[in-house]
């Protein structure tokens, strides 16, 4: 006897979410990597080589594939968690600069330093550039998230 499961269209969405968030977080990642790789707030080491030492490297390849595992994992977790409510370009803004935010003080203010045995939620000039980053991380996720919900035709009103 076959049995037929039926789920509601919230639902059903959080796969779609989940591929447009990782897509988005790509994207917003490839932007944060950027300032990262010419942030030199610290002894003149960039931000990159940082996130590289979080698996003991100082190369800056490999602080690339860890922030964009990280980036991609941040985006797709935007798109499950947030993407009912990030289909319109402003409130996707909002949503992405606040996701941001989280992700800054949870990941750069409290896991990295602890992981590195560095003093947490401390204010310093790596921290603060560090808050410009992860804002760039979060514009761009939720921006693009709000445009792949507008091409995809997905968005449910105006785009403004």
């Amino acid at each position: 006897m076959a049995t037929t499961v039926q789920a509601s269209p919230k639902t059903a969405a959080i796969p779609m979410y989940a591929v447009w968030g990782a897509a988005a977080g790509l994207v917003g990642g490839i932007g944060m990597g950027i300032w990262m790789s010419v942030s030199r707030p610290m002894m003149d080491t960039a931000m990159i080589t940082m996130v590289a030492g979080l698996l003991g490297s100082t190369n800056a390849f490999a602080g690339w594939l860890i922030h964009l595992g990280i980036a991609t994992f941040a985006g797709i977790t935007f798109g499950v968690v947030l993407g009912q409510f990030a289909q319109r370009l402003a409130p996707a803004i909002v949503l992405g600069l606040a996701y941001g935010a989280v992700w800054w003080t949870v990941g750069a203010l409290w896991i990295m330093p602890a992981n590195m045995g560095m003093p947490v939620f401390e204010w310093n000039d790596v921290t603060a550039s560090s808050l410009g980053a992860h804002l760039v991380f979060g514009l761009l996720a939720g921006a693009t998230f709000a445009s792949i919900a507008l091409v995809m035709g997905k968005h449910t009103g105006p785009t403004r």
